[in-house]
């Protein structure tokens, strides 16, 4: 009998189980003391003291939320809304129960300078429509990287990380950049939201099912030796059926539209028909792919080294995202310049630390857990990292920084995509919450030191797709 690949890692994978529960079971065996015993027990029982502290917590955490009892009254109030610097914005957006932060982050940025730039009243970009165009690209993107990747087998790192992520609403500016280049933009009445824009998960869900199986087909047509005439044909089938489902709950995009431009007072300026290529051109223009560049904050690697990471890209014929590693005050430098030039960044952070929802303020010292836990937690950023404790989670659009005297930051506004809420749909973030949960802003190149500049003449050094580090932003 001819022995396959497959039979071969099976009964490898048999050996070492035998291994492991047979000769070599010591190995793998409980040691003598390192269970919990009864002895244990009782001294962790003995070491908790139910006195009438400990008693007071317990009743207040029984109908209670931890966030609500470790509330630091102290810090509540601190942060007013004053800010030496602020780039205006007029209009708040809400990605609803969507995980298009980075979408709407981006078009956010550029809605401002469109606004400033051509005298309108407001402007408010259609993220369903790039939406649609993100989510056709990220289908051909997985199914290509099946072909690309058929002769690997299954539990192959790569075709793991494929099956998992096939596709997802989330992203970064890579995204944004490739996604406005190939297809434009549009006002958001030419293509409004729909429903499965924004609650996406259903549709993820769908999209997800429905590739994984196109996947496998797509493996197998590469084993069987089909012609690449016939897997491209069968892949373009596959994305027709994708385009279906998107055209039927987003709707389909427009080739062109007609449009009525208003100035600052309302008054009609003039009517015009435009591609979406067109519009972004003679609205924006900006050269998304060659004129900004990635910061990023990660202390568990070198400083003023440049990084890529594999397969992180949005389309398939777009680019790895690539980004510059700095001290977070190197990174400040440059948001200030930004700022104050009127110019708002791409932003993104793990939005989820310490943050008072209710206040709109991101700050370490809102919750006093340590007080109310009776421990301390003491890993600093490196650590969080390196530990899967804490990544950047999610995009906002960063638009006002607060300097003392000395001209060094004391707070920080961003425009977040939550719809209204505390401070007109703003979160506060003061400059130590900056430090510690920041991880990537998008800088216009002209804000950034020439010598930083020039480390993007270094080769990067290539990271996986499954880095700790790098998740999506929701």
């Amino acid at each position: 009998m001819i022995m396959t690949d497959k039979m071969i890692r099976t009964m490898a994978a048999g050996f070492v189980a035998a291994a492991i529960l047979g000769g070599a079971g010591t190995a793998m065996a409980a040691q003598p003391g390192d269970g919990i015993s009864s002895e244990m027990l009782g001294r962790l029982k003995a070491s908790y003291g139910n006195d009438a502290s400990n008693k007071a917590l317990r009743n207040a955490l029984a109908g209670n939320a931890i966030d609500v009892l470790a509330v630091n009254a102290e810090n509540v109030g601190r942060f007013d809304n004053h800010f030496t610097h602020r780039v205006k914005s007029k209009g708040i957006t809400d990605q609803k129960r969507s995980g298009r932060c980075w979408l709407f982050t981006g078009l956010n940025v550029l809605r401002s300078q469109m606004m400033a730039a051509n005298d309108l009243p407001e402007l408010k970009l259609s993220q369903n429509y790039n939406f649609f165009y993100d989510q056709l690209e990220k289908a051909n993107l997985f199914l290509q990287g099946m072909v690309d990747n058929a002769g690997k087998p299954e539990d192959d790192k790569m075709v793991e990380w494929l099956m998992r992520n096939p596709l997802s609403d989330g992203g970064q500016f890579t995204g944004i950049a490739d996604n406005i280049s190939k297809y434009g933009v549009v006002p958001a009445e030419v293509m409004p939201e729909s429903f499965s824009a924004e609650n996406t998960s259903r549709l993820n869900n769908l999209l997800s099912l429905k590739l994984r199986e196109d996947g496998l087909e797509l493996r197998k047509m590469v084993k069987d030796g089909k012609k690449e005439k016939a897997i491209a044909d069968r892949k373009e089938q596959m994305l027709g059926e994708v385009y279906r489902m998107l055209a039927l709950t987003l709707g389909e995009p427009p080739a062109q539209f007609t449009w009525t431009r208003r100035n600052s007072k309302a008054e009609a300026v003039n009517t015009k028909t435009y591609t979406p290529l067109e519009f972004y051109k003679e609205y924006a223009g900006n050269d998304l792919k060659n004129g900004y560049v990635m910061l990023m904050n990660d202390p568990t690697r070198p400083y003023y080294k440049l990084y890529e990471i594999d397969y992180d890209r949005h389309t398939y014929d777009g680019d790895n995202w690539t980004y510059i590693n700095l001290p977070v005050e190197e990174i400040k430098e440059a948001a200030i310049k930004s700022i104050k030039d009127s110019t708002m960044m791409y932003f993104s952070c793990d939005v989820g630390k310490f943050l008072d929802r209710k206040n709109g303020v991101a700050d370490p010292a809102n919750f006093d857990y340590e007080s109310l836990m009776g421990t301390t937690f003491g890993m600093n950023k490196a650590d969080r990292i390196r530990t899967f404790a804490s990544a950047s989670s999610h995009a906002m659009t960063l638009v006002a920084v607060d300097l003392d005297a000395n001209d060094r930051p004391t707070k920080w506004l961003v425009e977040n995509s939550w719809g209204d809420g505390a401070n007109n749909g703003h979160l506060i973030l003061s400059d130590k919450w900056f430090d510690e949960y920041m991880f990537r802003l998008v800088v216009d190149k002209k804000y950034v030191k020439p010598e930083t500049l020039d480390i993007l003449k270094q080769k990067p050094t290539l990271l996986p797709a499954w880095d700790p580090m790098f998740q999506l932003e929701m």
